[in-house]
């Protein structure tokens, strides 16, 4: 089953806006239901609400449809928005 990113984005903007300064319980677990991290690590990874808004943008790119190439091109055009967010996926994994 597909995620409806639109609908996704407008959900986690809502739970955003009710976040506090650190991520909550609720943001963090609507990141968890769609990636391999757990609640726990999402909220480690990603303190700031703003944050976890920019790595669900990032998710959407990855996963709409398009050629490498195109979503390359969308990541680097936003590379300064993006680039924390990758840095810290990437300190986890590695």
């Amino acid at each position: 089953m597909g995620i409806d990113w639109d609908k996704f984005r407008k959900e986690l903007d809502q739970v955003i806006d009710e976040a506090g300064d650190r991520t909550d319980n609720k943001l963090a677990g609507k990141i968890s239901a769609i990636t391999r991290l757990s609640d726990a690590e999402v909220e480690d990874l990603f303190p700031d609400p703003a944050e976890v808004k920019k790595l669900a943008e990032l998710m959407a790119i990855i996963k709409h449809s398009g050629d490498q190439n195109d979503k390359i091109n969308k990541i680097v055009g936003n590379a300064e928005e993006f680039g924390g967010i990758i840095l810290k996926l990437l300190t986890k994994f590695v």
